[in-house]
């Protein structure tokens, strides 16, 4: 948490348990990137993306929930994952905003997935 708020707004600073929620609608207004395009660029670093717009009284929610598991070195290598994408994001907006590009499928057309969803595999 102390780290990401070197370049991220954390929505309530103060120790909650294990998680915390950053605030990314800064990000949004500055850049044009939304969390959901953030959340599908750390896939791209081969990291598992955190949930995204929880809870609702957050706009633009991310919330971090370190588990105890982790190491510091993989939260350290998480954190500076974050910083990577924001200044990406300030950079060339369009690299975060067209993410994944390393992964095998590349984004899925969630309105459809949800609508017509398919529950098992087929050739």
């Amino acid at each position: 948490r102390k780290k990401l708020s070197e370049f991220m707004k954390i929505a309530y600073d103060r120790i909650c348990m294990h998680e915390f929620v950053v605030d990314g609608s800064y990000l949004l207004k500055k850049t044009g990137v939304k969390t959901l395009d953030v959340a599908k660029r750390i896939l791209d670093f081969g990291m598992h993306a955190p949930t995204i717009y929880f809870p609702l009284i957050v706009h633009e929610a991310l919330m971090i929930e370190p588990t105890e598991t982790e190491s510091k070195e993989t939260l350290d290598r998480f954190a500076q994952i974050l910083e990577n994408i924001v200044k990406e994001a300030e950079e060339n907006p369009e690299v975060v905003k067209t993410a994944p590009h390393k992964t095998p499928v590349r984004r899925l057309d969630e309105v459809t997935a949800s609508r017509k969803p398919v529950f098992r595999w087929r050739r």
